[in-house]
């Protein structure tokens, strides 16, 4: 019989996440070293010069409004799919016959990449945020529908007729059993959600919007400030990993045993 890990603590932990980080850090330096060497342009995206110009840009609040509206557009995003996403997820899992008939159907559009959809989110919404929000929630119900479904289908049959026994009504039933017994699935569906969200909202947010960190970067471009180029892509990574760890604390309190 296997053995099973031995749970790291929460400080050795903290010293090889931070370890892993330096070494990445490492290495970027090391590439641009590199490409400096035949490409002198290449020294603007060095760590020396990113990490001061993040600072900076924090420093003078020039990042604030375009953080918070990329945060906005990602909760809109997301509470479009999650409000379309759990009942579907629920209404298939309950249903063998519903399950069959939109298997197909939503494995086909799920395989279809959003930002495919851009031109058409377009012409139907017209630019601003409308076309982005349309966007972001067609990427992220997906990984919803399909977690809130396997959930569904692995709850103990058992609970369900002791459910019946007790002549629990179905909103009883969904409400007591069904949803908290899914709870774990539709957390992971939304941790998988907030990842694809996150990854697709730099390129939406280059559909003719005046804000935002994918308006940012387009600026930082058309300005040819390099160094604030990295550093805001720098951010985006932090903020990414920063909502990947809260989806997963949120997992770990309410997911786990239920």
């Amino acid at each position: 019989m296997r053995a099973r890990p031995t749970p790291l603590s929460s400080r050795r932990r903290l010293i090889l996440s931070t370890g892993g980080l330096a070494i990445l850090l490492l290495l970027w330096a090391a590439g641009i070293g590199l490409l400096g060497q035949d490409l002198a342009m290449a020294r603007l995206f060095a760590p020396g010069q990113a990490l001061p110009s993040l600072a900076h840009l924090i420093a003078d609040n020039q990042l604030t409004t375009h953080t918070l509206v990329s945060l906005q557009r990602v909760a809109v995003g997301l509470f479009w799919a999650l409000l379309f996403g759990i009942p579907l997820g629920l209404a298939i899992g309950l249903s063998r016959p519903l399950e069959s008939a939109t298997s197909g159907a939503f494995q086909f559009l799920r395989m279809v990449s959003p930002l495919s959809w851009m031109p058409i989110a377009v012409m139907l919404f017209g630019v601003g945020d409308a076309p982005i929000y349309f966007l972001l929630s067609f990427a992220a119900i997906w990984p919803i529908i399909l977690n809130t479904s396997a959930g569904v289908r692995q709850l103990d049959p058992r609970w369900l007729l002791l459910a019946r026994s007790l002549s629990a009504t179905r909103t009883e039933t969904l409400l007591k059993i069904v949803i908290p017994g899914a709870l774990g699935h539709i957390l992971t569906g939304l941790r998988l959600a907030i990842g694809i969200v996150w990854i697709i909202l730099v390129p939406c947010e280059m559909l003719g919007v005046s804000s935002g960190l994918g308006y940012f970067i387009l600026d930082t471009r058309d300005r040819l400030a390099y160094s604030e180029l990295m550093a805001v892509i720098i951010l985006i990574g932090a903020l990414g990993f920063a909502l990947d760890t809260t989806a997963q604390r949120l997992h770990r309190r309410w997911g786990r045993g239920r």
